[in-house]
């Protein structure tokens, strides 16, 4: 029960972010592929590292990446 409660802060502020760039109609669709990349990376950063800021922040930048190279302008 503590690590749930360790995490919440955590998952609260990513979903915040996520929920706050849902507002951002003109943004470009690689832009919210890698918005959306990072928010998920970076609650699963946190998860797999039971709650590591360096973790979030990792995954957060490893799935922004990923997210901007899968929807690559054509």
């Amino acid at each position: 029960m503590k690590n749930s409660l360790h995490n919440l802060p955590v998952i609260v502020m990513v979903a915040a972010l996520a929920t706050s760039l849902g507002a951002c109609s003109n943004m470009s669709r690689q832009d919210k592929a890698t918005a959306a990349g990072a928010a998920i990376g970076g609650v699963a950063g946190s998860v797999l590292t039971s709650g590591s800021a360096a973790g979030a922040v990792g995954g957060a930048v490893v799935g922004g990446v990923i997210g901007h190279e899968v929807e690559k302008k054509k």
